[in-house]
């Protein structure tokens, strides 16, 4: 590890980046990812094998009282019996086809691709030399990150990556008040290193402090993904805020920028909250979105499943239009959103996750000029409907009507979806009203020609001060967003 961190420290020597807050703010989001208005999630590891609860069923099964505590017992035996190393043998991926996942994520219309390369738990779904603890050496005995890796780039899907390493430093601490399998000794590189008391609330000042040997584990890890699979994507969860980490984030980023210099490619680093000084990565928001447009480009990330971003044998799904009409509103407002999906233990994605992601690409497909490569108009929507912002605020269909209308611009033309018209033959567009409109903001512009995407001929409108009325060839009969394709002049 030592001979590792002087690599590093020589790549930001030499680089334009340094690991100052002043000098990573030279960093600019590259045109892919401008782009780019939906990626794919992967939440895939050893957690599959118990399927129950949640991702979280490493730290879960060892704190008494819960659910899976008690699951475990049941169904497994006593932790000291039969720990969450135990799983891994059973964890096999016989059925992992990564070239039939990378067909399907192309079918739904995805533009990159993130699998978790090492979750909460600890164990790598990649070759490393920093722990025999991954799925080369154990369990499936496959790279599965560089088998994934390969199958996107013949596609043309961007691979990516996410690390949530950094909260390993106490998620699986409380195996260590009572009996179980998680005890001492532990060292680097071990599964269970190195399970530090969990505190009920985490913040930037949480004690104790993650070390330096932990830290240096964490910036060596990091480095090492960039260097052996070159994501063009980096995406960190939240714990990556808290003070001793920040020099070590830092440093990353510094050195991530630079080796992307010398790839000559455009990367991006996704973080959540203030883990970031603005405008030197990309802030994500996990599980929600924002109520009005940025003037700076963001993501959201969910999951097609309400309860669990895992696989488990009870997840509560969100319905294909739920997601499509979260994806519109996210993108009006210069977003992306990240869908996650998750496999099961034998490397096969549910047919519930599969459903979803095909009826989203059926309606890319159609729709999809609205969406790629779109951007912000200079109003993102209208309607009724109000937008909680912030975080985990979006596994209920925020039931959005057909006032609530969403816009962006592309081609040269400008694209109205109507979240939910379902039972409509007409929609009206207050926004596009007469330019004597007595509401703001007024529109000046000539409407020349209004079409339906997919359908095969312009619609009738009219124009008044109130509204733009358009008529439909057919009364509406899906729940998924209806766009309309304005030519202006």
């Amino acid at each position: 590890m030592e001979e590792y961190l002087k690599i590093i420290d020589g790549v930001i020597a030499r680089g334009r980046f340094k690991d100052t807050w002043e000098s990573l703010s030279q960093y600019r989001a590259p045109e892919w990812y401008e782009r780019a208005k939906l990626g794919i999630f992967i939440h895939w590891g050893v957690y599959s094998v118990p399927a129950f609860g949640s991702e979280w069923y490493s730290r879960n099964m060892y704190i008494r009282g819960t659910k899976e505590f008690e699951h475990h017992v049941k169904t497994w035996g006593p932790q000291k019996e039969f720990g969450y190393k135990d799983f891994i043998p059973l964890f096999k991926a016989e059925k992992f086809d990564p070239a039939e996942w990378a067909e399907l994520f192309r079918a739904a219309g995805a533009r990159y691709v993130v699998p978790v390369a090492e979750h909460h738990d600890g164990f790598q779904m990649y070759q490393s030399r920093l722990s025999h603890w991954n799925a080369f050496e154990m369990g499936p005995r496959r790279d599965v990150l560089g088998e994934l890796t390969a199958e996107f780039e013949k596609r043309g899907l961007v691979p990516c990556a996410s690390s949530h390493r950094v909260e390993h430093w106490f998620f699986m601490g409380h195996g260590k008040e009572f009996d179980s399998d998680i005890r001492e000794p532990l060292r680097r590189g071990d599964l269970y290193w190195p399970s530090m008391p969990e505190r009920e609330h985490f913040d930037q000042f949480s004690e104790p402090r993650p070390t330096r040997e932990f830290l240096e584990d964490w910036l060596c890890r990091c480095c090492e993904l960039v260097d052996r699979y070159r994501p063009r994507l980096v995406y960190f969860d939240w714990w990556i805020m808290h003070e001793a980490v920040k020099p070590y984030l830092r440093k990353f980023a510094a050195y991530y920028y630079n080796r992307a210099d010398e790839w000559g490619q455009g990367v991006v680093i996704n973080y959540k909250q203030d883990c970031f000084v603005f405008g030197t990565a990309v802030p994500d928001v996990e599980r929600g979105q924002f109520k009005d447009a940025k003037p700076y480009i963001w993501q959201s990330d969910t999951s097609v499943a309400k309860n669990s971003w895992g696989y488990t044998e009870n997840n509560s799904y969100k319905t294909p239009a739920q997601i499509v009409r979260d994806l519109t509103d996210i993108v009006s407002k210069n977003g992306r959103l990240l869908l996650n999906i998750g496999p099961r233990a034998d490397g096969t994605i549910p047919e519930e996750d599969r459903s979803i992601l095909l009826a989203v690409g059926e309606w890319m497909r159609v729709n999809g000029e609205a969406i790629d490569g779109a951007k912000p108009w200079r109003v993102s929507g209208e309607g009724p409907t109000a937008i909680t912002e912030g975080q985990f605020a979006d596994s209920e269909d925020k039931g959005y009507t057909a006032e609530d209308i969403r816009f962006t611009a592309n081609h040269g033309k400008l694209y109205a979806a109507c979240l939910n018209a379902r039972g409509r033959d007409t929609v009206r567009i207050r926004t596009l009203a007469q330019k004597d409109a007595s509401h703001a903001p007024n529109f000046h512009s000539i409407v020349r020609k209004v079409e339906i995407l997919g359908g095969d001929a312009p619609l009738s409108w009219e124009r008044d001060g109130e509204c733009m009325t358009v008529h439909l060839p057919e009364t509406v009969e899906t729940d998924m967003p209806v766009v309309f394709r304005i030519t202006l002049d």
